[in-house]
């Protein structure tokens, strides 16, 4: 137990410390969001593109790992949206926006440092697949079907144009494309820049988890318990455990990568998630989702980290 506490204290320790920064007015909100925006146009593409060339290709990109981890979060997705529109009789936005919360893990800054801490450096690929699925698949397939159900402005061809010329822009795809096309010509890059990408690497873990901490500051939790208790579940139990019935099927995959796997679906929905949430409605329980979703992580993360280590999965 304390070795499991040993991994989780730290990560939320920082996000605390994130937390009292904001709190404490030493670091004002726009402040915190250019830390937010480093983390993301510099340090998680470095990231990515230091793992896909530290390796050859074929070790990096598992085709099964991608169906298995894309089958797991699909049905979690699907889940979510049929409970909530047809169980539940919400708008279509609505319902949308909770299986997104549902099934979309903050796996750069949130999945990645938990799990760098507990499988290690194969974290940086795990995380690259994984955001191959967050974004190109779930996150797109939410905002469609959220804006086809707000009947409000452009028409669904120019939502999903909209859609995927913002997916162009995503920074970690970006890095991704770059890391694939080096990886494919075999082209070394320079020591001096080598070096300055494996100093923005190391910065993505605790720069992360200190953004995410800043982003908890004043959000709140009022009269929103049904909804909120449903997303948050559906993120840190249905999540994982559907990812684990997904690769139990799926044949051939390392072990530490469906470890690895379970970290991060395991982790808080997106940051950006209240963002979405307030453009379609949500926002008040979208926000409070996040805040619950990332307290409670501490608990579940522990947990399933506990699981693994006494079924054999990890040893410590």
């Amino acid at each position: 137990m304390l070795a499991i506490l040993g991994i989780t204290t730290p990560i939320f320790l920082l996000i605390g410390l994130g937390y009292i920064a904001r709190w404490s007015g030493i670091i004002q909100r726009d402040q915190m969001q250019g830390v937010g925006v480093f983390v993301l146009y510099c340090a998680l593409p470095a990231l990515v593109i230091r793992a896909l060339t530290q390796q050859p290709l074929e070790e990096v990109f598992k085709l099964n790992y991608l169906v298995a981890y894309g089958l797991g979060s699909i049905a979690v997705f699907a889940a979510g949206l049929l409970l909530c529109l047809k169980l539940q009789r919400q708008p279509l936005n609505a319902s949308a926006m909770q299986a997104l919360g549902m099934s979309a893990s903050n796996s750069g800054f949130v999945g990645y440092p938990v799990a760098a801490m507990v499988i290690g450096s194969p974290a940086a690929v795990l995380m690259a697949l994984n955001m191959v699925i967050e974004t190109l698949i779930i996150i797109p397939a939410a905002l469609i079907l959220a804006e086809m159900g707000s009947h409000q402005g452009s028409s669904t061809w120019i939502t999903v144009k909209k859609t995927l010329l913002s997916l162009i822009k995503n920074p970690v795809l970006v890095g991704l494309l770059i890391g694939i096309c080096l990886a494919v010509t075999g082209v070394s890059i320079p020591a001096p820049l080598f070096k300055a990408i494996d100093m923005l690497a190391e910065a993505a873990g605790p720069a992360a988890l200190f953004v995410i901490g800043g982003a908890l500051f004043g959000l709140q939790v009022k009269g929103m318990a049904s909804d909120v208790g449903q997303i948050v579940i559906g993120k840190l139990i249905i999540h994982p455990l559907l990812i684990f019935i997904a690769f139990y099927f799926v044949p051939g995959i390392d072990p530490l990568y469906m470890a690895g796997a379970l970290l991060f679906a395991a982790a808080p929905m997106i940051s950006i998630y209240p963002l979405f949430g307030q453009r379609y409605g949500l926002g008040g329980v979208s926000a409070a989702a996040m805040l619950v979703a990332t307290v409670a992580s501490f608990f579940t993360l522990s947990l399933i980290i506990g699981l693994m280590s006494l079924s054999g999965m990890l040893a410590f």
